[in-house]
């Protein structure tokens, strides 16, 4: 079933994209999980291979460390080959995406290769564990236990601990999201910035734009509440969620590191993101929004050559360098 309500059309480049797909396209539920968690996984390799077309040469490295209660999650550690660790860099913390329930420390990490060879920073991804079977707060508290790791480990990593950007995509960027207000509250590491494209923020799903995708997209609302439900179980959309976990459910922005926020004009999280930027707005913090017209959930790595995904890449390498110009 696809859904009735009139929704904003998809860019022509997507909406090609897109057609092979059909209505309804598939949604995410119990049943379908192992068959969503089979094509999202990549590797380190991808990486290698990916930096080597753009003419660039990585390195990368696996440390374990102490997850959320001591369990232990593995983070890579990749940088240009020719990286001097006595010369501290920017550090970005990735966090995937995936709804909190697929993928791993590898996926669509390639977005952000050319942030870290432009400004010889040192990327750090993190295999937080995944919903249903583990639920929250393991994911969000595995990503802010890398964030500490990270700080702490500065110096050896060759990281500027003054310039760390946390970033994610979906799923990965609502966990930015909590990893900042994290931060903040318990007066955690500096964080310069956080990069969220397309942040999965609110497990409450009762905007417009949540209604609007039904069946069409590649998240669409039954995906969104399948991700939900597996982070959250019988507390979704309840007074029992954390801000954490659900940052839209904060009543206090202020306070947070300088926020860019990324969404399409033609998906599920196009309310929730907005209203997340007008609040950090109104709490007197800094946010910079882009909606893009057109454009569905992922939509830059769906359809990376179409005009807004080429202009959504370059406006978000703009923020960064713009940024990480105010610290040296």
């Amino acid at each position: 079933m696809t859904s009735t309500l009139p929704r904003p059309p998809y860019d022509p480049e997507i909406a090609a994209v897109l057609a092979p797909l059909g209505e309804p396209t598939p949604s995410l539920t119990t049943e379908t999980l192992d068959e969503f968690r089979a094509s999202r996984n990549d590797t380190a390799q991808d990486l290698v291979d990916a930096a080597a077309a753009i003419g660039a040469e990585i390195a990368h490295s696996t440390y374990p460390i102490p997850g959320y209660q001591g369990t232990e999650i593995d983070l890579t550690v990749i940088t240009r080959a020719d990286h001097d660790r006595a010369t501290p860099a920017p550090g970005f913390l990735f966090l995937h995406g995936g709804g909190m329930v697929m993928a791993n420390r590898f996926s669509n990490a390639v977005s952000m290769l050319p942030a870290m060879l432009d400004h010889h920073g040192v990327l750090v991804t993190v295999e937080y564990r995944l919903a249903p079977e583990h639920p929250d707060p393991i994911p969000v508290e595995d990503c802010y236990a890398a964030l500490v790791w990270t700080a702490d480990h500065a110096v050896e990593l060759g990281i500027d601990a003054t310039r760390i950007i946390v970033t994610g995509p979906s799923a990965g960027a609502g966990l930015a999201a909590g990893v900042a207000l994290l931060a903040r509250d318990r007066r955690g590491p500096d964080i310069l910035g956080q990069l969220l494209v397309c942040p999965m923020l609110d497990d409450r799903i009762d905007t417009v734009s949540s209604r609007q995708y039904v069946g069409v997209g590649i998240w669409d609302r039954t995906s969104n509440i399948s991700g939900w439900t597996a982070l959250l179980g019988d507390r979704r959309g309840t007074d029992e969620v954390s801000i954490y976990a659900a940052p839209a459910r904060a009543t206090d922005l202020s306070g947070l590191p300088p926020a860019f926020i990324e969404v399409g004009s033609a998906e599920v999280f196009r309310d929730e993101d907005v209203a997340y930027a007008t609040r950090i707005w109104a709490d007197g913090g800094v946010a910079e929004l882009h909606v893009w017209p057109g454009g569905t959930h992922g939509f830059s790595v769906l359809a990376p050559q179409s005009r807004i995904a080429r202009a959504a890449i370059a406006t978000r390498a703009d923020w960064i360098a713009a940024l990480l110009s105010q610290v040296r």
